[in-house]
């Protein structure tokens, strides 16, 4: 849940640093801090608590020249933000400095013994352990010491080390958590995520789980733990440093969502052919796909409520057994899984810690495993037999938005292949559903520019104590979704429900200072939902509804309505979630909230 970057090469690293930092931020912000060996050979090491500006501030603008560093933007696991919590961290020496994203689970033991062998650790982080453990092995190689450092480790760690003595040579490892190494002429980069170095170099390494990769300007090598060499892959970045950039939007968040018709044509992209749907990633595992009586989907978060829609058209057009379950709970209870399971693990970055442990626990017991992920090369994907990615881009906020409306389409275009591949849909189904996914890009636009209503809507209603979010059917998880925007960035208190549950307690929070929210598109429980949305008008709420564009009886029984267009049944939360994504948007806003870096939120949760 940390930002790392690291350079050595002609630049001037300072700079390159601080750009990779920023283009981080949003993985971390309780803190920042760079390390450089300068031109004079010494070590050189700037942190401050707070966001990167902080940090640029204290280097007025001018880090020392030097051409080779590290950088590190933190969201706090142990020890609370401050300076001298900031990482870089540093050994006794001096001479060496690590940054570390993940949890040192044995760093209390490693702590004592660190001091009673006389070693002085001034922070509260699991991490500066790694400094003192690279300190006490070193013999004049750096690879080989932090090779043996790690031996020493248990949890999760990418971690870039750097030696005052060897100049020109960083070294980086990483188990379960993400670190891709950047190749370029003459220079090399290690970073968290490729927004952090696209603008530098588009030829990147997805390093893999126990790799070691020793940098040099221009030169990499990577070897396991024990020392072996290991071949991997150069992998090209298929977007631009312009993709990650704001575009004249205020906000991250805002762009993405006026990116999601884009971000939809990107996901069917290839797999939209003629009349049919084809997911070549499937090839690999159709035969044992032939057998599956039984569909699991885990994910978290967001993820979490687009596998519910998933997991729903799974059941309706597998005509098995299918659930969602939240990852982080799914190894502490596991189903019966078994090889005719299948399991399909919902992750944007690829790198979500619950959802690739239990996605390992379901590999581990025979289920077939298919990752649903925006991140080519991510760890997901090697616990998968197959992986389907979103195509959407690079997404920047927090607040995830045109990831969950890709992740939905991915899963309907995952559970359509499928079904057509066991026989349970025919060809006339298909055919409709892909008249319907042509057109939804350009709805996706009209729902947006229906959705222009929300910014005015938001300063009648930024003085709400709390929102009532009620769906039913396809509606719940866009429900569920519109009520974790309004929590996540606006620090409102948000409840999503099924809507036929509002009378069994929640209904008795509704009165005009907690309004509620409908998602009450056309649906076969329409008129269902019709009757909670009286409910809540009888105890005086204000109702918002998200409703089909002309809907007459919608704009006569609620106070506001968000229009969007009609669409398959089975599409709706993709629609329906834009207005919500935007309402939500423009009540941090007139609630002088930080849109793009909600607090005690960061974009990939890579710790247990």
């Amino acid at each position: 849940m940390c930002g790392i970057v690291g350079y050595t090469g002609l630049r001037q690293a300072g700079p390159v640093l601080l750009d990779g930092l920023r283009r981080l931020e949003y993985r971390g912000y309780d803190s920042a801090g760079i390390a450089l060996v300068t031109d004079d050979g010494d070590l050189f090491v700037e942190k401050r608590a707070g966001k990167v500006a902080n940090l640029e501030d204290a280097l007025a603008g001018d880090p020392p020249s030097a051409g080779i560093g590290l950088g590190h933007t933190r969201w706090a696991t142990h020890g609370r933000p401050s300076d001298l919590n900031a990482h870089p961290h540093s050994d006794c020496t001096g001479r060496i400095t690590v940054v570390h994203n993940g949890i040192v689970e044995n760093f209390r033991e490693l702590r004592g013994e660190l001091a009673a062998h006389g070693h002085s650790l001034k922070s509260e982080t699991d991490t500066e352990v790694v400094a003192h453990l690279v300190e006490d092995a070193y013999k004049g190689d750096l690879a080989d010491a932090v090779r043996a450092a790690l031996r020493r480790l248990e949890g999760a760690y990418a971690l870039v080390v750097m030696h005052r003595d060897e100049p020109e040579r960083l070294v980086g490892a990483r188990f379960n958590a993400p670190l891709i190494v950047g190749v370029g002429d003459g220079e090399s980069f290690l970073a968290s995520d490729a927004a952090a170095i696209v603008a530098y170099t588009k030829k990147v390494i997805f390093l893999a789980d126990g790799d070691v990769a020793d940098l040099l300007p221009g030169k990499v090598t990577i070897t396991d733990r024990d020392g072996n060499a290991i071949q991997r892959v150069i992998d090209i970045i298929p977007w631009s440093a312009e993709a990650a950039e704001k575009g004249g939007y205020p906000h991250f968040m805002l762009k993405e969502i006026h990116e999601q018709p884009t971000a939809l044509t990107s996901a069917m992209a290839g797999r939209v052919r003629g009349e049919t749907i084809c997911l070549e990633e499937l090839d690999p595992i159709r035969e044992r796909l032939a057998d599956i009586d039984r569909v699991e989907m885990i994910a978290c978060g967001t993820a979490y409520f687009a596998s519910l829609v998933g997991s729903s058209l799974m059941q309706d057009w597998l005509g098995v057994s299918a659930r969602s379950t939240v990852a982080s709970e799914f190894r502490y209870s596991p189903p019966p899984i078994d090889a005719r399971t299948l399991v399909v693990a919902v992750t944007q970055s690829g790198e979500t810690a619950d959802t690739i442990a239990a996605a390992r626990l379901a590999g581990d017991r025979g289920a077939l495993v298919v990752a649903v992920t925006n991140t080519v090369g991510s760890a997901i994907t090697r616990e998968a037999h197959a992986s389907v990615f979103l195509q959407a881009g690079p997404e920047v906020a927090v607040a995830a938005t045109k990831t969950f409306v890709a992740q939905v389409l991915t899963l309907v275009l995952l559970t359509a292949e499928v079904s057509r591949q066991l026989g349970r849909r025919t060809l006339e189904q298909e055919h409709e559903l892909v008249k319907e996914l042509r057109l939804l890009p350009a709805k996706a636009a009209r729902a947006i520019e229906l959705s222009s209503v929300a910014e005015e809507m938001a300063t009648r209603y930024a003085d709400a104590v709390g929102f009532m979010y009620i769906g039913r059917a396809f509606g719940y998880p866009a429900a569920l979704e519109g009520a974790l925007k309004i929590k996540e960035i606006s620090y409102l208190h948000a409840e999503g429900y099924a809507a036929g549950e509002l009378k069994h307690g929640p209904i008795s929070l509704l009165d005009a200072d907690v309004p509620l929210v409908a998602v009450a598109t056309r649906s076969v429980v329409y008129e269902k939902l019709i009757s909670n949305l009286m409910e809540g008008q009888a105890r005086d709420a204000r109702v918002i509804a998200v409703a089909t564009e002309g809907d007459e009886n919608i704009a006569k029984l609620a106070t506001d309505v968000l229009w969007v267009p009609d669409t398959a049944e089975p599409l709706s939360p993709i629609l329906a979630v834009i207005p919500l994504q935007l309402f939500a948007y423009h009540m941090a806003v007139a609630r002088g909230r930080d849109v793009d870096q909600p607090r005690n939120l960061a974009k990939s949760v890579t710790v247990e």
